[in-house]
């Protein structure tokens, strides 16, 4: 037993920075996944991918500005995020321009602005903490803004759930009953820009988008339901943030990576034997018939 403990436990009992990076990237993984379980629904899954390099700007600019000040960081990020999303949609209703290739645009020209602006008035290290995040440098303000981004994301879930099941599903029906299509539509992306900004402090704007999406992906493959889905893609990353730090802290390995590569390797398992369409159990089922 005490092997176990030293093992599983001790890191986030002896250490304080374990305890917040733990806390910290398992409330990142309650919010992402569900958000990743909608984003698969309504075909938009490179779109977190676009909107986690579009918020780059803004981000380092605050962070160069203020230093690592949420607040500058959030507006920043915020702000050229939601940028990015408007100008998208008006290039996609304005040309035969599709929306997600508008976003792939405006994505790169936000990565190579941001990185521009931190390699002119930052270190390598500035970028690097951009980039990739600081799970184990987690501050008290820095995991209180992470809980608060994670409780009100599940709050406003749960209060436009049916409307956004029905925009993913069938958009026009839900714009012929008066539903607020665009209203819905605007206010998922808000909460996708706000997760993404609360989740580059975790695990950086390159690696925040595979807590989105590789649980809600696994948990395609494992749950049938929409809502077992999102239950099962917050289980996924919260696990997946749980080993992965206990792997970080006893092989020496950066945490963010060694995060988002458990919840890879759960989305591999789920994708070769999940219940629903995983490719080995299909084999199998096929067969026995």
């Amino acid at each position: 037993m005490g092997g176990l403990y030293e093992i599983f436990l001790s890191p986030f009992v002896e250490f304080g920075f374990m305890n917040r990076a733990l806390f910290g990237a398992i409330f990142l993984a309650v919010a992402t996944g569900p958000l990743g379980v909608f984003l698969i629904l309504r075909r938009m899954s490179l779109v977190a991918d676009s909107m986690s390099h579009a918020i780059l700007p803004g981000v380092a600019a605050g962070f160069l500005i203020a230093g690592v000040s949420l607040t500058a960081m959030l507006v920043g990020g915020m702000l050229t995020g939601l940028l990015v999303a408007l100008l998208a949609g008006v290039v996609s209703r304005l040309t035969s321009l599709k929306e997600d290739a508008s976003f792939a645009a405006f994505y790169l020209i936000s990565l190579g602005l941001g990185v521009m602006l931190l390699s002119l008035k930052g270190s390598n290290m500035d970028l690097l903490h951009v980039l990739f995040g600081s799970v184990l440098g987690l501050d008290d303000k820095a995991l209180l803004f992470i809980m608060v981004v994670s409780s009100l994301t599940i709050l406003l879930l749960s209060l436009i759930y049916r409307p956004l099941i029905i925009e993913c599903l069938d958009p026009g029906f839900l714009r012929s009953e008066g539903g607020g299509g665009s209203l819905v539509h605007m206010l998922f992306l808000m909460l996708l820009v706000v997760n993404l900004v609360a989740g580059f402090q975790v695990l950086g704007t390159l690696m925040v988008v595979g807590m989105m999406m590789l649980p809600a992906a696994a948990a395609r493959f494992c749950a049938r339901t929409v809502g077992s889905q999102l239950v099962m893609a917050a289980l996924i990353g919260a696990l997946s943030a749980y080993a992965g730090l206990v792997i970080s802290y006893h092989y020496s390995v950066p945490a963010s990576t060694a995060i988002i590569l458990v919840a890879g390797l759960f989305y591999i398992l789920g994708l070769l034997f999940g219940r629903q369409g995983g490719v080995i159990r299909s084999r199998i089922s096929f067969f026995n018939q």
